[in-house]
């Protein structure tokens, strides 16, 4: 009888450790999710998902948002005008396009239109591809060519028109530009044998010297100069209502810019390579080492005036901006300027 009770306890000592070991393990896990539920939920539309943006990508990797208190939601809208429909629909919360679109929207007459309050890039990331090597490259070699060129009032059409204005040259006339093809086929249709020359995003323009179907012959980066070509933007009313999330959000945004400029261009790449996970490493690395060396991320977030003066001046030389929209009411450098610090 004494060996049956002692077994009893022994039994129900082990049931007791047992229990409380899977009420411990529970508990853990309750409070993993509560952490986890305490994370603001932020949905961000991006117009493309490209190397160009590689901030961005190195903040969702290095876990900056998380570390912010964000649970970030990334959806590619494959286009400027889906990206605006989306955040103005509250299908996003933030957008992430070219800056031109918030005039548009402003100057079509919407009251709670998007406010740009992070600019990424300070450079145009597209470059023009010839089908031979051109060592010395001029753009009079354009004229009388046949160009696959972007959507009329896009960032990148309007950019290539401006530089070759900038070298005398009339984008109507003196040469042809072919706008009638997608956005992110136009590589496609070079390789097919359209076009003499094309303007071309990465990993597209390193995709076709690979091939040998494409030489980059000149950066549109560097020959436009600084123009604010893309940015991150909120309804006004969103920014108003929270913004502890804008704050939090360029915080962590920060922190990417902060690492592309500490950081080789293999680092960058070793990184951002779970967002690209069809392309090799190497060819990731060249295409931020071609990036970085037209300085193409801003040391800060910050939108400044005269990049935004800039960026009308190339709206009305394009023909697309009929009245100059206040700086005041489409930028907002508070969270930018306090990131910075």
């Amino acid at each position: 009888m004494k060996i049956m009770k002692k077994k009893l306890l022994s039994l129900f000592l082990t049931t007791l450790c047992v229990v409380s070991l899977l009420v411990g393990c529970g508990g853990g896990e309750d409070k993993e999710e509560s952490s986890a539920s305490k994370k603001t939920p932020v949905t961000l539309n991006e117009v493309a998902h490209s190397i160009f943006y590689a901030p961005l990508y190195v903040a969702i990797e290095e876990g900056y948002f998380a570390d912010e208190g964000i649970d970030l939601t990334l959806i590619t809208g494959f286009g400027a005008d889906k990206t605006m429909t989306a955040l103005l629909t509250g299908e996003a919360d933030i957008g992430f396009m070219g800056s031109e679109s918030t005039i548009y929207t402003y100057a079509g007459g919407s009251t709670d239109y998007a406010v740009n309050f992070a600019q990424l890039t300070q450079r145009a990331g597209n470059f023009l591809v010839a089908r031979e090597p051109i060592e010395n490259f001029d753009w009079d070699m354009l004229i009388g060519k046949n160009v696959l060129g972007g959507r009329a009032g896009g960032m990148p059409e309007m950019v290539f028109e401006y530089i070759l204005k900038k070298n005398n040259i009339d984008p109507a006339s003196d040469l042809s530009i072919d706008q009638s093809i997608d956005f992110g086929s136009t590589a496609a249709a070079f390789s097919g044998g359209q076009g003499d020359f094309t303007v071309e995003f990465e990993p597209h323009a390193t995709s076709l010297e690979a091939k040998d179907d494409g030489y980059v012959v000149a950066s549109l980066g560097e020959d436009s100069g600084y123009v604010p070509y893309t940015a991150f933007s909120a309804k006004k009313s969103y920014i108003e209502a929270n913004p502890e999330i804008i704050q939090a959000f360029t915080d962590a945004l920060q922190k990417g810019m902060d690492y592309v400029q500490n950081h080789s261009a293999s680092e960058i790449a070793a990184v951002i390579q779970p967002q690209f996970e069809g392309t090799e490493l190497d060819t990731i690395t060249t295409i931020v080492e071609r990036y970085a060396a037209q300085d193409t991320w801003k040391a800060d977030l910050i939108f400044e005036e005269k990049s935004f003066t800039l960026l009308q001046n190339i709206l009305e030389e394009a023909g697309e901006l009929e009245n100059r929209v206040p700086y005041a009411d489409l930028v907002d450098t508070t969270f930018a300027t306090k990131a910075a610090k």
